[in-house]
């Protein structure tokens, strides 16, 4: 069969997925073409490789879940930025008989976004 490009649209999601929280944002390009008996189409692809509609069941890449919401691109980041802002609080050692210390040395700093994050509004 053939087709003829019509012309290429680059959009981008973000993602949050409703079952475990997991956030991340997508780049795509749309490429919106039309077979030789007129109708239309559309092929996305994601970093070069062919994939399904992001709008159609995306699916988690953390846990595989298929409850995602959709959102407009920078959501995820917008949220992370946020994280990145709050001031640390104050850490303490453990309760008495842990052995373990919380503080500079007790590895890598680790931060955490929650689901509500992505949907706070300026």
């Amino acid at each position: 069969m053939t087709e003829i490009a019509a012309t290429t649209v680059h959009e981008a999601y973000a993602f949050a997925c409703m079952r475990c929280g997991y956030g991340w944002e997508q780049s795509y390009e749309i490429e919106h073409h039309v077979d030789v008996h007129g109708h239309e189409f559309v092929v996305y692809t994601a970093d070069g490789e062919r994939v399904p509609s992001p709008l159609s069941t995306p699916t988690c890449a953390n846990c595989g879940g298929h409850v995602v919401r959709i959102m407009r691109a920078g959501r995820v980041a917008d949220a992370q930025k946020l994280l990145q802002r709050r001031p640390e609080p104050e850490r303490t050692a453990e309760p008495a008989g842990s052995g373990e210390a919380v503080g500079a040395d007790a590895g890598p700093e680790r931060h955490h976004w929650r689901l509500l994050d992505l949907f706070h509004r300026r």
